[in-house]
């Protein structure tokens, strides 16, 4: 993966727009640590291969990034976006590091099933 390039994935966004895709998106701030520290409240969601279609995707800010993708219906969005990549079989992969290199936040788009 490599640092945000905002225009190519504004054009990678669009490129997917109006099709029916597959979406991955994961959050998480440690959950799978949080038994180092009782004090610390560790919180997730995860989906995987949700289908749907959107309107409009969009990546705003100055990084971090924030990514929506507007349906007809309401809105999905990560943020916390700081890296990205097109991989061979033409999936959109962002994710978003923490100050430690770790992964914070995932959204993943894709033609295909993950």
């Amino acid at each position: 993966m490599e640092l945000v390039n905002k225009e190519h994935v504004q054009k990678e966004l669009d490129r997917l727009a109006n099709k029916e895709v597959y979406i991955h998106l994961e959050t998480t701030n440690g959950a799978y640590a949080s038994h180092f520290d009782e004090s610390f409240f560790s919180s997730g969601a995860y989906i995987r291969n949700a289908i749907l279609q959107y309107e409009h995707g969009k990546i705003t800010g100055n990084g971090p990034f924030r990514v929506g993708l507007k349906m007809s219906f309401g809105w999905v969005y990560a943020e916390g976006i700081t890296h990205f990549e097109v991989d061979d079989k033409g999936r959109l992969l962002l994710a978003g590091h923490d100050f430690n290199g770790k992964l914070a936040v995932a959204l993943q788009i894709s033609e295909t099933a993950f």
